[in-house]
């Protein structure tokens, strides 16, 4: 499967509602838990990537996929042999119900405090409903949950040793959010870029909305600002963004190495630069 039918098919899905969406077999297929590099682990499905940062001081979880996928989000956790309860922060990728359906749930069970982005709090605090485009529709609403801590471009996140980079990339929601750590294993230490690729809805028009004017200044905003990161390797908020299932099978060994790929983290962000400049030529045209 190439990249753009890779993006395309996870517009598509998003695009149909709630309950289609959670017919597709990819988002709620299990997959196996396994070690990215560090302390930075894959506890999602096999496509909603949700992933854990340990620290001596207890964990991190950015992304929870759907509402049913809370139970399958703890088992991986302690089949990885981490504790469920010592989850202390909660973090997301963007406002969308397919990476925060089940947040709500995890925070009580857990007793974690919950960060995000000042432009995506008040979407998670009403369970979607002042989302800029689907905001009327009930098919994608989640279960509010309260923000404990509100985020902002460049901030930090701190706990035990390890300390997280809050990186603003707005477009595909006002707060979509992506994340820089460095995680250290037995070898040496790799800097871990945890990227919202910012793909483009099909009902977003880059010319600006009544509830978002600037959608468009800042697709491109976030397309520059993605050029410019450095970083060891990279995975995003889907693993079909990143390729996971071609890098990784079930049973491999900690490789990684596997998720270096400069060449497909580029070639992503054109193929979205791409579809942003071809969008905005056909509405310029109407």
């Amino acid at each position: 499967m190439t990249r753009l039918s890779v993006l395309l098919s996870i517009i598509f899905f998003f695009v149909c509602t709630k309950s289609h969406a959670q017919s597709n077999s990819e988002w709620t297929k299990p997959t196996e838990p396994f070690r990215i590099a560090g302390n930075v682990y894959y506890v999602g499905t096999y496509d909603l990537a949700c992933y854990l940062i340990t620290t001596d001081e207890g964990n991190i979880l950015i992304n929870t996929g759907l509402a049913e996928s809370a139970d399958m989000i703890r088992k991986n956790i302690e089949r990885l042999g981490f504790r469920y309860s010592d989850t202390r922060m909660l973090l997301n990728t963007q406002a969308h119900f397919d990476h925060v359906a089940a947040m709500a749930r995890i925070k009580k069970e857990t007793g974690a405090k919950l960060m995000a982005h000042e432009a995506d709090a008040p979407v998670m605090e009403d369970g979607g409903k002042s989302d800029f485009l689907f905001g009327a529709d009930k098919s994608f609403a989640f279960e509010p949950v309260s923000v404990d801590r509100v985020l902002h471009d460049r901030d930090t996140i701190t706990l035990g040793k390890t300390k997280i980079t809050v990186l603003h990339h707005p477009g595909h929601t006002k707060g979509s959010t992506s994340f820089m750590v460095d995680a250290p294993d037995e070898k040496r230490s790799w800097r871990v870029l945890i990227v919202n690729m910012p793909s483009i809805l099909p009902q977003t028009r880059i010319s600006g909305m009544p509830k978002y004017p600037g959608v468009g200044k800042d697709y491109a905003y976030t397309l520059e600002q993605l050029k410019s990161l450095k970083f060891d390797i990279w995975v995003a908020s889907h693993a079909s963004q990143f390729q996971l299932h071609d890098k990784r099978k079930p049973g491999d060994l900690y490789n990684p190495e596997v998720f270096r790929d400069n060449t497909g983290y580029e070639a992503s962000i054109n193929t979205i630069r791409k579809q942003y400049n071809d969008r905005l030529k056909s509405e310029t045209k109407k």
